[in-house]
């Protein structure tokens, strides 16, 4: 599908299947970059940060596969139904006949790592947890300028905190705490972002906001407690493979 140019009808649609699956039974939660638009001034249209949807992309719980696809038929959406009948127990697909389409990963996001969702889905109404939206960008292998961009916009618009009312560092500290592989990754993809903020169209005193709160979730991160098991599996370091490579999951 070719990218769409940013539109608020998305941002919309996305509300009204958040609504929509509330009344099917099922806590279904936006993420990706429609996810981060809707909780960040500075991602949507007329911003520096706004970019363009692909797709929208969904969580829900697991068991509520049923209600997720009653919501998404409603508004139009129609399952892919051989993926989602041998993939439907970790993520569905659904498509709009003009093209759009909606991804919804069940009870986990799990790309390069795992990240476990069924008890975060209910912190927010309308997204998963800012925390939560952060990881899911800096978990890639790969990082793009789409995931700094978006990266950047989180960071610029909301504090860290030690609760969900911002970006929650102990939650997030406390994800990377108990997994050598995620720290590694996630350390890597922060000294990414702070190399590329300085490209994107952010003005210099919102550069330096980023850049500030980068500083202070690093040291976070540094400073959460390791456990045995991560200083065991920081000892074997790099010489096994610590993350799933995105060609392993093509």
């Amino acid at each position: 599908m070719t990218e769409q140019v940013w539109d608020p009808a998305v941002l919309e649609l996305s509300d009204e299947l958040v609504a929509r699956a509330t009344s099917e039974g099922a806590t279904l939660r936006a993420l990706g970059g429609v996810g981060i638009a809707l909780r960040c001034p500075s991602a949507r249209d007329g911003s520096g940060l706004a970019r363009r949807f692909s797709d929208v992309d969904f969580a829900v719980k697991a068991g509520e596969q049923k209600a997720t696809t009653a919501a998404m038929g409603a508004l139009g959406l129609e399952p892919a139904t051989r993926f989602n009948a041998t993939q439907g127990a970790s993520r569905l697909l659904f498509e709009r006949a003009d093209g759009l389409h909606a991804d919804v990963f069940v009870g986990r996001f799990a790309l390069c790592h795992e990240l476990p969702l069924a008890r975060r889905l209910g912190v927010d109404d309308r997204t998963l947890p800012l925390a939560d939206l952060v990881l899911t960008k800096l978990q890639v292998a790969q990082l793009n300028r789409k995931d700094v961009t978006d990266t950047a916009a989180l960071l610029l618009d909301h504090e860290l905190t030690e609760d969900d009312s911002g970006i929650n560092a102990a939650y997030l500290a406390g994800v990377l705490a108990g997994d050598w592989g995620w720290w590694r990754t996630v350390t890597e993809n922060l000294a990414t972002v702070r190399t590329m903020v300085a490209s994107l169209p952010v003005p210099p005193d919102g550069q330096a906001v980023v850049e500030r709160r980068l500083d202070e979730l690093e040291a976070r991160i540094e400073a959460a407690p390791k456990g045995a098991r991560w200083r065991l599996r920081a000892r074997i370091g790099e010489r096994r493979p610590w993350r799933v490579e995105p060609e392993a999951r093509a």
